[in-house]
């Protein structure tokens, strides 16, 4: 039998663009898997020549899911570029705003898009896996999801007048402050949302019973562990020092200034993926792979500050005695940060200085580099620009939090469809269940579209039936 291909295209319940190929030998058995990014974006060349203040306005569009963060990392290499200190409030301000993306984010991926599977099986039918699906099936937990969503997106919207690509987070702050009224709507919201959080966090945790074969294939493997950490090791998602942690639980590199990121993280490109794969430089492969997101920030951290969100984070940590590995516990520690952040949001909003008027630091210039880190609700996010002495930008780099995670997506793939096909015929519960190791990561494709040097160009003539006529490499 001859040598053949399996390719799922597009991957579904993703943001952005991807396929999925599976290469069989001739006796059927797995070679290689592989995930595509087959969309290329280009927002760091674009970027040139503009003025670096536009560079927050300009970057949020690179994604409508996690606008804020795009906002908030350069927003930070902005204020390097100035060699300003943002104002208590203003800084403040960013971590509300985060936080409710954190929320809105997470909750797009565990309900929207991955809870069709947990609920209703990674062997239903495809036609009912769905948020309908599961709204017939749980209509709490369908509630829950679309509430919490919501109250994200409604936190933003109040904080700086819109939803999505809001032009409010600044070179230096935020550009206004927080109106007592606004405030006062936000904290009503609350308690709803703490209730649906602990609600759906529950429903998670009797859910994984029913996925001992899922949580023992999707990207379980020993890799490195990266983010930010805050005070004394705490969860922390805009201001903090990088860590990295091993698959032993031992802190390998920690305190270290995001602006030195790349003394520690190295990048490279594939012919057949328009995203990055960044590693990490100080250890050589195949130990060099990292994971980044929700999985490695509970695995990276000492403690988690707020108390309900705490207790599940020692919860989650018992799952292995120590550094969790399988990516499929992604939804766990998604699940355990929106109830941190919901948690973290009640702090924040009941301090007197949120509401100061004092949010921005103005200045010129003063720096020709900068480089600003943030945890994106995916992981952790950089933007390292430079710029001429006119303060135009002659050159940007973008590492983004699912790049991070791309060689890891790929060996769970290929872990994935080594343990799923071993016949001829493909059942469709393994080809969901290849779609649904990617859907456990979360990506964001539209941010991670982002390739170093030269991509190949290529453009096929296909005739009626289909087949390749011509095909042209550039």
């Amino acid at each position: 039998m001859a040598r053949r291909d399996i390719t799922i295209a597009p991957v579904t319940r993703i943001e952005g663009h991807a396929k999925i190929t599976v290469h069989l030998d001739g006796d059927g058995h797995v070679q290689d898997a592989r995930l595509h990014l087959t969309q290329l974006r280009g927002f760091e060349k674009f970027c040139e020549g503009r003025p670096f203040y536009e560079l927050p306005f300009i970057m949020q569009r690179i994604c409508g899911i996690c606008p804020v963060s795009h906002a908030v990392a350069s927003a930070k290499a902005c204020d390097q570029i100035l060699s300003v200190r943002v104002p208590d409030a203003g800084t403040r301000l960013r971590k509300i705003a985060t936080l409710a993306q954190v929320i809105q984010s997470h909750s797009l991926s565990i309900f929207y898009l991955s809870s069709p599977d947990i609920l209703l099986g990674m062997d239903a039918e495809p036609e009912q896996r769905n948020l309908f699906g599961v709204a017939k099936i749980n209509p709490q937990l369908a509630r829950d999801g679309v509430y919490l969503r919501k109250f994200g997106q409604h936190i933003i919207a109040l904080m700086s007048g819109k939803r999505v690509h809001p032009g409010w987070i600044v070179p230096g702050g935020v550009a206004r402050p927080l109106s007592a009224d606004a405030r006062a709507e936000m904290v009503a919201m609350l308690p709803e949302a703490l209730a649906a959080a602990q609600r759906s966090l529950n429903w998670f945790k009797q859910s994984m019973e029913d996925y001992r074969d899922e949580i023992r294939t999707f990207a379980n493997f020993p890799t490195l562990f990266m983010g930010i950490v805050g005070p004394g090791g705490g969860l922390e998602h805009t201001d903090g020092l990088i860590r990295v942690v091993d698959s032993a639980g031992k802190v390998i590199a920690d305190g270290v200034d995001p602006a030195d990121y790349q003394d520690y993280i190295g990048e490279y490109a594939e012919s057949w993926s328009y995203m990055k794969f960044p590693f990490y430089k100080k250890t050589e492969p195949p130990n060099n792979v990292i994971r980044v997101g929700p999985l490695a920030r509970l695995n990276i951290i000492d403690k988690v500050d707020m108390p309900r969100a705490s207790q599940e984070w020692a919860e989650f940590r018992e799952l292995e005695r120590g550094v969790v590995f399988s990516s499929f516990h992604y939804h766990y520690a998604r699940l355990i940060e929106v109830l941190y952040s919901v948690e973290k949001l009640a702090v924040l909003l009941d301090d007197p200085n949120v509401l100061s008027t004092r949010i921005r630091a103005k200045a010129e210039p003063n720096c020709l580099e900068g480089v600003g880190v943030a945890e994106a609700p995916r992981g952790m996010l950089i933007h390292h620009y430079k710029i001429d002495d006119q303060g135009l930008m002659t050159w940007a780099n973008l590492t983004i939090a699912t790049g991070f995670n791309n060689i890891a997506m790929n060996r769970g793939v290929l872990q994935v469809a080594k343990h799923y096909i071993k016949e001829t015929k493909i059942p469709e519960g393994a080809l969901n269940r290849l779609e649904a190791v990617i859907r456990a990561f979360d990506p964001c494709l539209s941010c991670a579209s982002h390739a170093i040097g030269q991509m190949p160009m290529r453009v096929q003539l296909c005739g009626p039936d289909g087949n390749v006529l011509d095909e042209v490499y550039k």
